[in-house]
């Protein structure tokens, strides 16, 4: 019973952890280029009283053996990278990654991070930088002065100024993949960093090897699916509960032990 009390226990906390995950999804339904996580859970060692193959006293050999579980643990947090919805903003400056592929950005200590959120602005010198003042990297510049501004799905940006009546390009947007995106690491702010799991940072054109292309004046939402987070909360919630069962039930049982 002891036992039992122990095992329900690691159940209610792994599916504790279960529930966060679900509501930190949840909470960033409407956040730009966000990626949802899944909990994933392990088996617990095994208490083995029997060997399954074993020889029984009379020298026959055993069919089955005799082992009890020790409960689940959290193993880990996957952040499944899979292509969000793209709603039409008609923002200049919006852009979303059709396809694999982050933004390349510079944070303020010089270390660089990658990002999926295409929600662009510019700075007081006209570079192109995120919604935390971010700038990409390599930075691009847009002239002050500029009346439109064109990005290309192959990542060219276009420039019209006055009293031109043809546009220049002024830069070129790049992307990054990596060998296993679940493997990056989640910094808050929409950003990622490389870790020895993801790989590093492998560049190229874009529409290239395994890269995707842009569009301009979307943004790609986040990838919950609040229907499926729902499921997982309800799910998540009655595990728990029986769980919690499991519990009164062996604390009842010890009791009428201890009682007798």
């Amino acid at each position: 019973m002891m036992r039992a009390l122990n095992t329900a226990a690691t159940g209610m906390a792994a599916q504790q952890t279960n529930l966060d995950v679900v509501a930190n999804n949840l909470a960033n339904v409407n956040t730009t280029g966000f990626r949802r996580s899944r909990a994933e859970f392990q088996d617990l060692i095994y208490q083995t009283m029997r060997t399954p193959g074993g020889m029984a006293a009379d020298g026959q050999r055993l069919p089955t053996g005799l082992q009890i579980g020790q409960g689940s643990r959290t193993v880990a947090t996957e952040q499944l990278h899979i292509q969000g919805s793209l709603s039409q903003t008609g923002g200049k400056l919006d852009v979303a990654i059709e396809g694999s592929g982050f933004f390349q950005v510079t944070k303020p200590g010089g270390e660089i991070a990658y990002t999926r959120a295409g929600n662009l602005k510019t700075d007081a010198e006209g570079r192109l930088v995120t919604v935390d003042g971010f700038p990409l990297d390599p930075a691009i510049t847009i002239p002050t002065d500029a009346t439109s501004v064109t990005i290309s799905p192959n990542g060219t940006i276009s420039v019209t100024q006055p009293n031109q009546t043809a546009s220049q390009e002024i830069g070129q947007l790049t992307l990054a993949n990596f060998a296993n995106p679940a493997g990056l690491l989640a910094s808050g702010r929409g950003l990622f960093t490389p870790t020895d799991a993801s790989g590093v940072a492998l560049q190229g054109k874009l529409g290239e090897q395994g890269l995707g292309t842009l569009s301009q004046g979307f943004l790609e939402g986040s990838n919950v699916e609040v229907v499926n987070e729902m499921i997982d909360l309800i799910s998540s919630q009655r595990a728990y509960e029986v769980n919690q069962r499991v519990v009164q039930a062996a604390d009842e049982m010890l009791k009428s032990t201890t009682q007798r």
